[in-house]
């Protein structure tokens, strides 16, 4: 009798899974709570799909087991998946920074394919079916894969099941937190900086000793901050949140001048034109509603003329303007939240199958698991390897 396999969770490892134990001559059912598959994939990197990176290392990862992801990226890294979407004919295409992407730069692409590939190969999908018992669906195959992701993105179906169907088997879960997210400031003017973007350095404090340093985007929100630069430090200023810690944020707006040149150019400034007012001389290189900002935290008049900005003054805004502190009162939780850390404990999950250690046949892929990646197709690297592993696995023990 042919050997069958249950997957809950149609996304990303869940559908490579399914076509790796379809092509070995195996059952495959997969069991997907959302009206189709792959609908975190259709919206990952706004319709385009950071599908993958071909600079993968250990370093890119963040989990309480740090070296639990190096066996599954050494054994299906960037090159591996590369020959395998060849052999599906999705084809990729790489950035300097190792990005990758389909060729045909939409997400459709990679759900279509995927979806049609497991169809061809006999996979059963199940939609629209969601699994609330975990042992009742285990007594019906010979092995399942949880790949059910984790809570990010909730409006896509993100949530706590694989959590849940964990627990039910005794396993320990490292505490889940959103990552890849907007902060929320404690502030009364960020709000009104909102909508404004621009390329800053932003440097994480953890209870006040400087942690990490980004430069990119930055844009002001009602509720806060986002923009690349704030999702990269995203990853520890939610976990240190998570540990009560306090979390703030320096931000450069200006990050190729120096404090002090930046001081001696609004000097130069007041000083040529001086019917100038303050703010005349700052919307020159900073958007406006940014310069009410850094003026207003500072309590200066911006009608001040330059004729009347000494030195003194000249300091206090160019180091307002270099280094600017807002301290976060939270992120902007998990329903915006790209990914997630935290999740089922990997010191009980086998790194060489992604089998759990408590239950023979039980596995565990993907976002689901306390392993969470980079910005950059770092997620989706780890999707595909421990959906491989799994796959992989499966076959040793069922064929």
């Amino acid at each position: 009798m042919t050997k069958s396999v249950g997957i809950i969770g149609a996304g990303a490892s869940g559908l490579l899974s399914s076509i790796l134990c379809a092509k070995a001559g195996l059952k495959v059912e997969i069991y997907e709570q959302n009206t189709k598959p792959a609908k975190k994939i259709l919206a990952s990197g706004n319709g385009r799909c950071n599908i993958s990176n071909a600079n993968l290392s250990v370093e890119d990862y963040f989990s309480e087991d740090p070296n639990f992801v190096q066996y599954a990226l050494e054994s299906f890294g960037f090159k591996e998946f590369e020959k395998f979407t060849q052999k599906l004919g999705l084809l990729l295409t790489t950035l300097e920074d190792g990005r990758a992407y389909p060729l045909s730069n939409e997400a459709k692409s990679v759900a279509k394919i995927f979806e049609e590939y497991a169809r061809n190969h006999g996979v059963i999908f199940h939609n629209e079916k969601k699994i609330t018992d975990i042992k009742m669906f285990k007594e019906k195959y010979d092995a399942v894969i949880v790949a059910t992701g984790s809570r990010a993105a909730s409006h896509l179906g993100g949530n706590s099941d694989g959590e849940e169907f964990a627990l039910a088997y005794g396993h320990n879960i490292i505490p889940a937190y959103p990552s890849l997210v907007q902060l929320e400031l404690s502030s009364k003017i960020a709000h009104k900086m909102s909508g404004t973007k621009i390329y800053t350095e932003v440097t994480l404090l953890i209870n006040a000793q400087k942690e990490q340093i980004q430069r990119g985007d930055l844009l002001f929100s009602t509720y806060g901050v986002s923009g690349f630069a704030i999702l990269d430090l995203s990853q520890m200023a939610s976990s240190a949140l998570l540990n009560s810690q306090t979390v703030e944020i320096s931000i450069n707006l200006l990050p190729n001048f120096t404090t002090q040149k930046l001081a001696q150019y609004i000097a130069k400034m007041a000083q040529q034109i001086p019917t100038f007012t303050i703010l005349n001389i700052l919307v020159g290189i900073l958007p406006g509603k940014i310069v009410s900002g850094v003026l207003e935290s500072l309590e200066i008049s911006p009608l001040i003329k330059g004729s009347d900005i000494h030195t003194k003054l000249t300091k206090k805004i160019a180091n307002q303007m270099c280094n600017w502190r807002f301290k976060i009162s939270d992120t902007h939780g998990f329903r915006h939240a790209e990914v997630s850390g935290g999740g089922i404990d990997t010191t009980e999950i086998d790194e060489k199958t992604m089998m759990s250690k408590k239950v023979q046949n039980l596995y565990f892929t993907g976002e689901v698991l306390d392993v969470v990646g980079k910005r950059g197709g770092y997620n989706f690297a780890w999707a595909w390897a421990s959906g491989f592993l799994a796959a992989q696995s499966i076959k040793r023990e069922l064929l």
